[in-house]
């Protein structure tokens, strides 16, 4: 199958291919319930020696660039709890941690969660953290920018390979908030 973006060799529905993902990833894409059909996510595979944005956009196609999203992970903190949510943003932007996810979450504190935490707690490698497959109970903050694409590349749980998303679908994902404004252009 032909992807909708990029220049992939091939493109296949996720529930096609579940031996290629996480298996947090591989469980939510079996799980899926939205209005967008799973066989809507796609998988493509790439190669992790041009994971760099500027090298990938080159191999891979230079629309990407305005077509692709970063899931990170964050923790929040207040008094002595803490609580991990996922931001999903474009590629081109930064999460605004310290402002839209500090209120959202209503902690006094937000920063990155470090990559131990990352990886730890959603079963996922560093740089492939995918929004699809997060853990149910943390909030998963998307930027409308994200929701209002036809199609997103994130991360597939791996390093080797992507995800082709629908964009409103990540407006259904289990804990998702869309909010205005949690992209801020990079600096």
């Amino acid at each position: 199958m032909r992807a909708p973006i990029g220049n992939f060799d091939q493109a296949t529905p996720a529930p096609d291919c579940l031996d290629e993902l996480t298996a947090p990833v591989a469980a939510a894409v079996r799980a899926w319930s939205g209005s967008v059909p799973a066989d809507q996510i796609l998988y493509v595979e790439t190669d992790p020696r041009w994971a760099d944005t500027a090298v990938f956009v080159e191999h891979y196609g230079t629309d990407l660039l305005e077509r692709s999203a970063n899931c990170v992970v964050v923790a929040g903190k207040r008094g002595g709890e803490s609580t991990l949510a996922a931001c999903v943003v474009l590629s081109t932007t930064r999460a605004d941690v310290n402002g839209v996810v500090r209120r959202h979450l209503g902690v006094r504190k937000a920063s990155f969660a470090p990559m131990d935490t990352a990886t730890g707690e959603t079963g996922m490698e560093y740089g492939g953290i995918t929004p699809v497959g997060l853990p149910e109970s943390w909030p998963v903050l998307v930027d409308a920018a994200v929701v209002d694409l036809p199609y997103v590349l994130v991360g597939s749980g791996r390093r080797r390979g992507k995800l082709l998303v629908p964009g409103k679908a990540f407006a259904q994902l289990p804990g998702a908030v869309v909010l205005e404004g949690l992209g801020k252009p990079a600096a």
